[in-house]
């Protein structure tokens, strides 16, 4: 029989060698280049924040696991292409002259070298590159601590399930993938060379062929027998109690778990059966095998549960699953932290005297009327000043301790805005060097607006937000300027949530050399002298950050030099993610003076997904409300949190520094281990640090939406459903970017200064109302304390829903509709019907009062214009069936409760422009000046009568920002008209009693 003579590559000249290999070298730095140069600067960045050793764990991890799991897996198929080329048939019969299977062996044999090493070199740079991203695994099984708590089934610590079982779950992926690529690697040799044969019936498989792939395949399955022995503990894990709970069903643990064992045995029985048939001639015996492992899976592993699912399990379910439900709630709680919230029971009684509302002195003094969701462009242009300072989207909130009494406040630090640059302010030098830095940290009494602090000019309405620059030297937080605000010492801003990654800033330098930064501060150009930045007076830095940025100003321009510094990864939150990686981060992060300093904290959370029996919920659905400026979650799936860390971000340097909360919390330990030293303990934390703490707010959501079902004690309970709360919808925002899947989002949470039933004093608190499962009304009201002393303390406050004649209490969606669907607010055109003002509802915070639910949402105005920003305009009150709708809270209570419940609770404020029903004086339609007698009150009354006049004249004229500056003249104007007629007149002789 003829023979086709063997078809080889072409031999390629040695110029050509050259070039394939030049181009090889270009294609190879072209790829890594960048990657290269991303390393390097992050290098340095660790550097500066003091956490190389950050950088060195985790890069030097990554490249073990890309060698490791790349030798494991390239070497797995180098192993068996070696063994496969090596027993292949010596004679092969050719099928004819155009037998493609000739072709390529000739090929390969030409290059054998190219494709025994090539092939397998190539898959395992695939398979290490995927491996290498896993690092966080194997760190925390190698460094592991034991959680102190066991699984009620197995008796294991659940830092087994936390620290081990994922890593033995990942190790036996990757002994699947390995095991399986070298058998298709075999099988695909076997055939080119001849060890397998189609032809003839039935085929043809070699010896050698055959020993190959048993044992690849039994070595495949005894993998599966070890599968199936660590499977036994993921069924703690099993969601096939879902939506309902997670853990092992009784299915699983009466079914599966037995299954498992019985799979085990044949699996060990299979793989020894496909050891033997390598050295027998005879497949039946592995093919019998084969069979049986197929067989038992299909009946012991699927049908049989199903079976006793079916028939046994549902008719039954709420006894069966009674032990299993009652395990997940016991993890649930331990793994959300909600084990310990105190509940209450409240009447939620729908009526209150005006004495009782006096009587609260905690809770209602501190109503806040300020959103700090909408006033960020009311803070933007009336203390943001020059045109490249800015706020974010949206404000924070904190408490201050002035003059002895404690405050809440709108805070927020006045950063630069490189977005509203214009002009030759955007060129490089300017954007880059001279406009680097925000300055001063601004803060609002949260309660109080400026209306009473003004004259009978101002229109009113608005926070009295006062900045720590050298503008204000009282200091922010001060209304009094004799009387010390928030003290800062130094306020300059060069880390915050404004600045982008685009956004980096060269500074420093020698005086004459770099241009000077622009500083509110002081009168001339600053240099800055802090230790933020990276070093770039070097011609080698100047050249990396050239390349990074792809900026040519940076390597050429001769304001950058000795002493210059570059800052870039200026976001706090990005600065923290970066120098703990392991953490999952708060999406709000919000600025405090602490010790004179300006100082950003972020709440770090440890998280896992593998709690024995704890429920799995989704982060990011979890999280989501209808708050806008925060970071959203991504939609990860975990089933324990702790808020282990606080961080803080120097605003000024940018210093980075983690603290742990709970020094016994065993995710921690784990990374503490990981990372020695990074993590500072609870001990270090400044008692003026811990006072500005607060419970983060999407934990807090978290907790919220289980505590919803998880406040049921009973599983027969917990089954049935009847006793579930549900997050409430935000009646004040309608669809929106934030909407869930039912077109509104839920209801964020709130920080409040109030007293909780049973409290003798105001505390610091995060709030959110929960209602009745997919109904309205309210259910229970819940709070967790932000306040050093009880820190983490959770209430809930149970209203008697089921009880026979409980009063049913309204919750913020009905209470939102009835606000609407009240007369004065229909009737209130110029307010609500005006085209030219858009009209935005504020937070419906829910207060618990006099053993009823105050609610209060302030409500404010906005004129349709790019400059104009949010003005308060109205206080809606509301409790039982009584709705206040005022300008003021003030008057707004006195709807609700009666003449002079208001004066008596809080300070004298009012909502800005008035309604054209603002009280007149008593008997007159138009206000008159009065003649004589008392001359303050004839003052005041002309003044009435001259407001009067100019409203009615810009009424006439439909101007409604003259309306609204007549109207809030009129109300200062009847203020003082009141306060002249209760006293006498000065110059008003005295009075003699008869026969005196």
């Amino acid at each position: 029989m003829a023979t086709r003579p063997p078809v080889s590559l072409p031999k390629l000249s040695r110029r050509s060698r050259i070039l394939l290999i030049i181009a090889a070298v270009v294609i190879l730095a072209l790829l890594l280049g960048a990657r290269l140069l991303d390393t390097y600067v992050d290098w340095l960045w660790f550097g500066e924040v003091g956490a190389r050793t950050v950088f060195s764990t985790v890069l030097i991890t990554r490249v073990i696991l890309f060698f490791a799991v790349g030798l494991l897996v390239g070497g797995a198929l180098a192993i068996s292409l070696m063994i496969a080329y090596r027993s292949r048939p010596v004679f092969v019969p050719i099928s004819g002259n155009d037998d493609p299977l000739a072709r390529y062996r000739s090929a390969i044999v030409g290059r054998i070298r190219l494709f025994g090493i090539g092939i397998p070199v190539l898959t395992g740079l695939i398979a290490g590159a995927s491996a290498q991203s896993d690092w966080q695994v194997v760190q925390l099984f190698l460094n592991g601590t034991p959680f102190g708590q066991t699984d009620p089934e197995f008796g294991n610590d659940v830092g087994f399930y936390a620290f081990d079982l994922p890593f033995y779950n990942w190790l036996l992926g990757w002994l699947f993938i390995a095991v399986v690529i070298a058998f298709f690697g075999a099988l695909i040799s076997h055939y080119v060379f001849g060890g397998i044969r189609l032809a003839g019936k039935g085929g043809q498989l070699a010896g050698p062929t055959r020993a190959q792939l048993a044992i690849t395949i039994g070595i495949f399955v005894l993998l599966k027998a070890v599968e199936y022995y660590f499977d036994r503990y993921n069924l703690l894990l099993s969601d096939r109690g879902l939506p309902l709970f997670v853990g092992a069903t009784y299915t699983d643990l009466n079914a599966v778990l037995p299954a498992k064992l019985i799979l085990l045995c044949i699996s060990v029985i299979c793989a020894v059966a496909f050891f033997a048939g390598a050295f027998l001639r005879n497949l039946q015996l592995p093919a019998i095998a084969l069979v049986l492992l197929i067989l038992s899976n299909v009946l012991v592993g699927v049908a049989w549960p199903a079976v006793l699912d079916q028939f046994s399990v549902r008719p039954n379910a709420n006894e069966k699953e009674s032990a299993s439900i009652q395990r997940n709630m016991d993890a649930t709680r331990q793994a959300f932290g909600l084990n310990n919230v105190e509940y209450k029971d409240y009447t939620g009684k729908s009526d209150a005297t005006s004495a009782e509302i006096k009587a609260d002195k905690g809770t209602v003094p501190n109503i806040r009327l300020l959103d700090p969701n909408v006033l960020s462009d009311t803070f933007t242009q009336r203390v943001g000043r020059e045109n490249f300072y800015g706020f974010p989207s949206k404000l924070d909130i904190d408490r201050y301790t002035l003059n002895g009494v404690t405050q809440d406040y709108i805070v927020a630090a006045k950063e630069i805005k490189t977005e509203g640059l214009t002009g030759n302010q955007t060129n490089w030098i300017n954007k880059h060097l001279v406009y680097t830095h925000g300055n001063g940290f601004v803060a609002a009494p949260a309660n109080t607006i400026d209306r009473a602090l003004k004259d009978a000019n101002s229109d009113g309405g608005y926070p009295i937000a006062t900045t720590s620059d050298t503008q204000n030297p009282a200091g922010a937080g001060s209304t009094d300027p004799g009387k010390p605000g928030i003290k800062v010492a130094e306020p300059r801003i060069y880390y915050g949530e404004l600045a982008t990654d685009a956004a980096y800033a060269i500074v420093g330098g020698k005086e004459g050399q770099a241009p000077g930064e622009y500083d509110t501060a002081i009168d001339r150009a600053y240099i800055y002298k802090g230790s933020g930045g990276v070093p770039i007076d070097n011609w080698f830095n100047r050249l990396v950050f050239a390349a990074e940025y792809g900026e040519r100003n940076i390597l050429f321009s001769d304001a950058i030099g000795d002493g210059s510094k570059i800052m870039f990864n200026r976001e706090p939150r990005e600065r923290v993610a970066k120098a703990a990686p392991w953490l999952t981060l708060d999406g709000d992060p919000y600025p405090a003076v602490v010790n004179g300093k300006i100082i950003w904290i972020v709440d770090g959370y440890t998280t896992m997904n593998n709690f024995p029996y704890a429920q799995q919920t989704q982060l990011g659905q979890a999280t989501n409300d209808s708050l806008s400026g925060t970071t959203r979650q991504a939609n990860s799936s975990i089933n324990y949190i702790r808020n282990s860390v606080k961080a803080t971000v120097d605003a000024f340097d940018g210093t980075v520094s983690l603290y742990g909360v709970d020094d016994n919390e065993p995710v921690l330990n784990a990374w503490k281990k990981v990372f020695p030293g990074l993590v500072k303990p609870s001990s270090e934390i400044s008692p003026d640090l811990r006072s500005h703490f607060r419970y983060p707010e999407d934990l807090f959501k978290v907790q919220r939406e289980l505590l919803s079902k998880y406040h049921v004690n009973n599983p027969a309970e917990f089954y049935a459903q009847q006793a579930f709360w549900s997050v409430p919808q935000d009646p004040t925002q309608e669809g929106g970017v934030n909407a869930s899947a039912s077109g509104i989002a839920n209801q964020p949470g709130y920080y409040v200064l109030a007293t909780a039933p049973g409290d003798t004093r105001s505390r610091f608190q995060l709030t959110s109302s929960l209602t009745g499962l997919q109904r309205q009304y309210l259910a229970a009201w819940m709070s967790v304390s932000s306040d050093p002393e009880d820190y983490g303390r959770m209430q809930v406050l149970r209203l008697p829903t089921g009880a026979t004649g409980a009063t049913q209490v309204d919750g913020p969606v009905q209470v939102q509709n009835r606000f609407q669907s009240d007369p004065r607010v229909a009737q209130d055109r110029t307010l609500f019907n005006n085209p030219n003002v858009t009209v935005t509802y504020g937070n419906l915070i829910t207060l618990p009062v006099a053993n009823g639910f105050l609610y209060v949402e302030p409500v404010y105005i906005r004129q349709r214009n790019q400059l104009s920003y949010p003005q308060l305009a109205r206080v809606l009150v509301s409790y039982g069936t009584k709705i206040g709708f005022a300008p003021t809270l003030n008057e707004a209570l006195d709807q609700v409760f009666g003449p002079g419940t208001g004066s008596g609770v809080t300070p004298p404020q009012t909502g800005g422009t008035p309604a054209p029903t603002t009280p007149q004086p008593p008997g007159t339609t138009t206000p008159q000046p009065p003649t004589g007698g008392n001359p303050a009150l004839d003052k005041a009354a002309g003044e009435m009568h001259d407001a009067w006049a100019k409203y009615k004249a810009a009424q006439q004229a439909g101007n409604y920002a003259d309306q609204g500056a007549a109207l809030a003249a009129l109300d200062v104007a009847y203020r003082a008209y009141e306060a002249a007629k209760a006293s006498p007149p000065a110059s008003a002789p005295p009075t003699s009693k008869p026969g005196g």
